[in-house]
């Protein structure tokens, strides 16, 4: 079974994991699209309400140190990458590429911007059930003309159940590449070649088996959704979220 991760729901009885799905994904869409707007003040005030939930879930949010490194290493390329992609005033050149002060700021920025949109995601992965995720996917998208609601649906719903999957795999691969010192090979890419291909070949038979094993059993897309009811609380803590994102857009 794969291991619980800072994406696997958690059960708690904190507010949100009692908001109605409908509203979580709405609020999760509109705070990552305005944060791609926002500066570092915008983004540190949207970070304090992020938190607070974060911190009255704390039992249910918890990243482990290994999804953290990998989190760090995505953050550490495209910091450098915008940090060297960056026109304005140098301040520092490193074999021919120059490091510029606007660099540092854009890095620094789109990273923060990141930070903010993994932590949003956090929250609602670990505070709703796949099956909630799945029916609110199925609700926003089923006015739609043309649009297979269901399939879509199920295939985020199980790629919300494979996401532990993954993390899972990692671990192992990168166990048995540490018991043969694979890490000791100084070839970056060589060392990410022999990590990512044994990586994507385990998750690939996984997924086979998978489809194989829902084949077998007759799975259907047309099943029972859990009922989806919006009571007063959650339109009142709906109304404050989004008020506090107007303001944020008015930033």
């Amino acid at each position: 079974m794969a291991e619980l991760t800072a994406f696997t729901y958690q059960p708690g009885v904190s507010i949100l994991h009692h908001l109605d799905v409908r509203m979580k994904l709405a609020l999760v869409a509109a705070a990552s699209l305005i944060s791609l707007r926002l500066d570092f003040a915008g983004i540190g005030l949207m970070a304090l309400p992020l938190l607070a939930a974060a911190a009255g879930c704390r039992r249910s949010v918890r990243v482990p140190a290994g999804e953290l490194r990998w989190i760090g290493l995505l953050l550490a390329f495209v910091f450098t990458a915008r940090m060297l992609s960056t026109a304005g005033t140098p301040i520092i050149s490193v074999l021919a590429l120059d490091i510029t002060r606007e660099g540092l700021r854009e890095g620094s920025l789109v990273c923060l911007r990141l930070v903010l949109v993994f932590l949003v995601g956090t929250l609602l992965m670990a505070t709703t059930r796949p099956t909630e995720i799945k029916a609110g996917v199925q609700w926003f998208l089923k006015p739609l003309p043309f649009v297979p609601a269901e399939r879509i649906g199920t295939m985020l719903g199980l790629l919300v159940r494979f996401i532990p999957v993954i993390f899972e795999e990692v671990a192992r691969v990168s166990d048995a590449q540490r018991a043969r010192a694979v890490e000791n090979c100084r070839n970056p890419l060589r060392r990410a070649a022999k990590l990512g291909i044994p990586i994507m070949s385990r998750v690939f038979e996984r997924s086979d088996h998978l489809a194989l094993a829902m084949a077998a059993r007759c799975y259907s897309e047309h099943r029972t959704q859990p009922a989806l009811r919006a009571v007063l609380k959650d339109w009142v803590l709906f109304c404050l979220c989004c008020g506090w994102l107007a303001v944020m857009l008015a930033v």
